[in-house]
């Protein structure tokens, strides 16, 4: 039983291999396919990610299923995305055109449409995008973001009304610590204001 369960069918280069083949070429297809996959907006794009994951499992293992095959996958795995990680990360310009970059899909509460329409973003998908973040309408936003790595970056539009509310608050506030201050240095003064 011992030896079944750690006995690879495999030589251990071709386990190694494997997974980093694997693995570069999702990585290739992912930034081919564009940021909606990784935003997993709809249920299409869930349905593909994980049925992704279990197509590329019989390439990544091949007949092995033992626990060394899975053990020394998951090692490759794991170090050719440290690998990567750590080679993008010292080689900025590098990352900056392997990541590629953001979509702007709203500036001052308008939709770019043709934008939206080259990330595959139906109106109702933005609007539930902005539903999550607490906006009700794209009037409401600044600006929304597709981030290469597939977040959405919102920031809401400022209402002057609300500054000016905040400012004739601010204002109020202070005219009345004025005030108390002074009231109480009067009472002070005639001896009504006790220790």
């Amino acid at each position: 039983m011992i030896e079944s369960m750690f006995h690879m069918h495999l030589p251990l280069l071709e386990k190694i291999l494997r997974p980093v083949i694997v693995y570069l070429f999702l990585i290739g297809f992912l930034r081919l396919f564009g940021k909606r996959e990784l935003a997993q907006l709809n249920p299409f794009d869930l349905v593909v990610l994980l049925s992704l994951s279990n197509t590329v499992q019989n390439a990544m293992i091949g007949d092995d299923n033992s626990v060394s095959g899975g053990v020394i996958g998951a090692f490759s795995l794991l170090t050719i995305n440290w690998l990567l990680s750590r080679l993008l990360f010292n080689m900025p310009r590098l990352n900056k055109a392997f990541e590629g970059s953001a979509s702007v899909l709203i500036r001052h509460g308008v939709v770019d449409w043709d934008e939206a329409k080259r990330e595959a973003l139906t109106e109702l998908e933005l609007r539930s995008v902005l539903h999550k973040q607490g906006f009700n309408d794209f009037s409401e936003v600044e600006k929304c973001v597709l981030e290469p790595n597939g977040n959405f970056y919102l920031e809401g539009i400022k209402s002057m009304s609300d500054d000016a509310q905040r400012a004739e608050l601010r204002k109020a506030i202070e005219e009345l610590h004025v005030e108390v201050k002074q009231m109480r240095t009067e009472l002070a003064a005639r001896g009504a204001l006790p220790i």
